[in-house]
């Protein structure tokens, strides 16, 4: 038999859209190209899709995502299909040509704005959630039966709620796991026998019911020189990897940024084209799919992951990369400190609750349901449902067109209020920085749309929390002073 192995890919870009306009503006950072999706679907997406390579028989084109395991951003994908159809076709093309190959596909859905959802609401989580999933059922024709979450964060909540919404697999980091047993055995401890990361592990429901989400926790060594080694340039140093810790019906897998692939290593698309398509096959390695695996090899052993607020893959400390000053940044100059983070979330924190407030309120007399109209409204904005006539069967009695409006901007309340805490704000160096000025574009729209509702946010309160997030480049000010910029300018 045999040996299987799993690379995935985790494709993702923040959305860079302007909320006034819809419009990507200008990056100077990203020269020469005009912004950073740009660029980086230069350096990586693209190549990747038409990855030319080398082997018997001379040239061909491949397309990496007929071999990759994967997930894209559904707001990188929005972007994509309109700036670059080939590409995204191809995509889609992938996911059918796995199926046929494998009868699964390769994509899995990914939560829709990349928030960090153990630090969510529960109610926002599974919104983002269903986001994802119906995001990704328009896209590829077909339900997602694995969902990627971002930056791998997870807690038991997470997981409960991904039970719940009936998705059959995760893929996590191996660190994220806490303890581990075969079914009706012993626990052990992780720091007293690691776990095997060659086998899946389900997760149980904690309501007795027999529910469960099936777990991948990626080779974490294999993983770590893909992305930060030499592995990506070479196909011969990918395969051995792999090759090194294979055996007769174990799974070998590895998850890492898909821009890893072209972005961050030039030519990665290439040393991966051949690895996947040439070298795999010739040393007897079957390139697979989890939920290929996992139909034949369902889990045999259950695990739990550690408790509290929540883990991932980039930050030692849990989430704390995405709630306080943790010790874990990108970039930045000596000395610079990201003790804004916490006041920063504080501030988006106050607005969303004000936003959820009244939503409440002014939904019940607008809208039938008015949460589940929100789970809803993803029908609209992928472009599956006309706008009107979603409102027609969303809203209550006969709305004039004052009625109609209010409803569509009570629903675009909640569309920025959660843009506001996509992960990539709290990820880099400074407030000051091109990610997390865009999460305050989210903030002054979303204030925006409150006083056209009338229910205008207490600027006290606010103003004080956001003045708390100051800059390290002095010039910039606080998170306030950009607020107010962004909100005086209207962009």
């Amino acid at each position: 038999m045999a040996a299987r192995i799993v690379l995935h890919g985790h494709f993702y870009q923040p959305p860079r859209e302007s909320p006034w306009t819809g419009k990507v503006d200008a990056q100077p950072s990203a020269a020469p190209f005009h912004d950073w999706n740009e660029r980086v679907h230069a350096e990586c997406y693209r190549p990747n899709a038409c990855a030319t390579i080398s082997a018997e028989g001379g040239e061909r084109v491949v397309n990496n995502f007929d071999r990759l395991s994967f997930n894209i951003g559904p707001t990188l994908l929005s972007w994509m299909q309109k700036a670059d159809p080939e590409v995204y076709s191809r995509i889609l093309d992938a996911d059918r040509t796995s199926r046929v190959r494998l009868g699964h596909g390769n994509a899995i859905a990914q939560a829709y704005h990349h928030t960090i959802l153990p630090l969510d609401s529960v109610w926002d989580m599974r919104t983002q959630v269903k986001w994802g999933m119906g995001d990704f059922e328009h896209r590829f024709g077909r339900r997602a039966e694995g969902m990627w979450l971002p930056e791998t964060a997870t807690s038991d909540e997470t997981l409960r709620v991904l039970i719940e919404e009936d998705i059959a697999f995760t893929v996590l980091s191996p660190y994220q796991a806490a303890r581990w047993r075969p079914t009706g055995g012993e626990w052990v401890d992780v720091h007293h026998e690691a776990i095997d990361v060659r086998r899946p592990y389900r997760y149980c429901h904690p309501d007795g019911t027999g529910r469960y989400i099936t777990l991948f926790f990626y080779d974490g060594e294999v993983a770590q020189s893909i992305a930060f080694g030499n592995l990506a340039a070479s196909a011969e140093a990918l395969l051995n990897a792999f090759g090194a810790r294979a055996g007769d019906g174990h799974l070998v897998h590895a998850a890492t940024d898909g821009e890893t692939f072209g972005h961050h290593h030039r030519g990665g698309e290439i040393g991966l084209a051949l690895g996947l398509f040439v070298e795999a096959a010739k040393r007897g390695l079957e390139v697979t799919n989890y939920a290929a695996y996992l139909e034949t090899h369902p889990a045999e052993h259950e695990v739990r992951v550690w408790a509290g607020e929540g883990t991932s893959w980039s930050c030692a400390h849990g989430v704390g990369r995405w709630s306080r000053n943790c010790g874990c940044s990108t970039g930045g100059g000596e000395g610079w400190s990201q003790t804004w983070r916490e006041p920063l979330r504080a501030a988006f924190r106050l607005i969303k609750s004000h936003a959820d407030e009244s939503f409440a309120q002014l939904g019940r007399d607008l809208l039938h349901h008015p949460w589940r109209a929100r789970d809803r409204y993803i029908e609209v904005m992928m472009g599956a449902a006309d706008l009107e006539d979603w409102l027609a069967r969303e809203t209550t009695g006969s709305l004039d067109k004052t009625g109609l409006d209010r409803a569509t901007s009570l629903l675009e309340l909640q569309r920025n209020a959660m843009s506001m805490f996509t992960s990539c704000a709290w990820f880099f160096s400074d407030v000051g920085g091109t990610e997390t000025v865009q999460n305050l574009r989210y903030a002054a729209r979303t204030l925006e749309l409150l006083e056209e509702l009338d229910r205008p946010m207490p600027g006290d309160l606010l103003v004080s929390s956001l003045a708390q997030a100051k800059s390290n480049d002095h010039s910039k000010g606080s998170a306030a002073d950009i607020l107010r910029s962004l909100s005086l300018s209207g962009c």
